[in-house]
C-alpha cells in the first residue's frame, strides 16, 4: 500500500457498545482509533451533551425534547454525557473528537469548551451543510470544519456538478476537508478534492471488503463502528510495508 493508512475514526456506539456513552469513547480509545466521533446538541440551558437526536422516550413512554430541558432536568430521567466530560478524556488520551453538530445552538458552547480547554488541535467539527459551515467560520473561524456533503446534491444532480458544488462551498467556508457518505464517493471526486487540498473523510463503513477498496482509493479518514477490522488491517499494512523495507 503506497498511501497513507485513512485516520480511524471510531463511530459513536463502536463495537456494539451503547450510543453516546464513556464506555463507547473508551472502546474506540482502547483499540486504537485515531479519532472519536460523537454527536453533540444543546440542552435548553445551552449545555452540550452527547446526543444524535432531540426525542427521547421517557420511562413513562412520554416524549421529551433535550432542547427543551436543562442538563439538570434531563439528568433526574436519563442518563447523558456532557462535551466537557468527553473532551476530558479525549485531551488526556491525546486523542482526536470528530464533534458531528446536531443543532445551531451547539456552536457557541462548543466554541467555548474548545478555547477553555486550548483543543483546538484536538478537536474538529462535523455536522457542517453549506449553511451550517458558513455561520461556523462567521462566528469562529478558529475552529476547524469539515464540510458535509449534501447527498441530495449527489443524487439529485449530475455527479460532475455536484462534485463541483460540493468543492466550491467547502472552499468559501474554509473547511479543511469533505465528510460524506462512503456510498455517494467516485474517483472524481477524490481527483477534484485533492486538487482543491481537500481530504475526503467517509462514513460509515463497517465492511472489511469495503474498508479495503477504500484504503485503495486513498481517502483520509474512515468511519467505523467495527473498529477493530480497520485496525486489523493498519496492523497488515505496517506489517507488508516493514517487510518491503528490509
Amino acid at each position: 500500500m503506497d498511501k497513507p493508512f485513512p485516520l480511524i475514526t471510531a463511530h459513536s456506539g463502536c463495537m456494539n457498545k451503547q450510543d453516546h456513552t464513556l464506555e463507547s469513547i473508551e472502546t474506540g480509545i482502547e483499540l486504537g482509533a485515531d479519532v472519536i466521533e460523537e454527536d453533540i446538541r444543546a440542552t435548553k440551558n445551552r449545555i452540550p451533551v452527547l446526543a444524535h437526536n432531540d426525542e427521547f422516550i421517557t420511562a413513562d413512554g412520554s416524549e421529551s425534547l433535550i432542547s427543551q430541558m436543562t442538563l439538570a432536568e434531563l439528568r433526574r430521567i436519563k442518563p447523558i454525557l456532557t462535551l466537557e466530560e468527553m473532551l476530558l478524556v479525549i485531551r488526556d488520551a491525546g486523542k482526536t473528537a470528530n464533534l458531528d453538530l446536531k443543532d445551531d445552538e451547539s456552536i457557541e458552547p462548543v466554541a467555548a469548551l474548545v478555547k477553555q480547554y486550548n483543543l483546538y488541535e484536538q478537536v474538529y467539527l462535523s455536522g457542517c451543510g453549506t449553511d451550517r459551515a458558513m455561520k461556523v467560520q462567521q462566528a469562529h473561524p478558529e475552529l476547524r470544519k469539515l464540510l458535509n456533503a449534501n447527498a441530495e446534491l449527489f443524487l439529485q444532480s449530475a455527479y460532475s456538478e455536484a462534485i463541483e458544488q460540493t468543492c466550491r462551498d467547502a472552499v468559501a467556508a474554509r473547511c479543511f476537508g469533505i465528510n460524506i457518505d462512503y456510498k455517494l464517493v467516485r474517483r472524481e471526486l477524490l481527483d477534484k478534492a485533492a486538487s482543491l487540498k481537500l481530504p475526503v473523510y467517509v462514513w460509515t463503513i463497517n465492511e472489511e471488503d469495503e474498508m479495503k477498496r477504500f484504503l485503495d482509493l486513498g481517502v483520509a479518514s474512515i468511519t467505523a463502528r467495527n473498529v477493530q477490522a480497520l485496525v486489523n488491517l493498519k496492523a497488515k499494512a505496517t506489517k507488508a510495508l516493514d517487510g518491503n523495507l528490509r
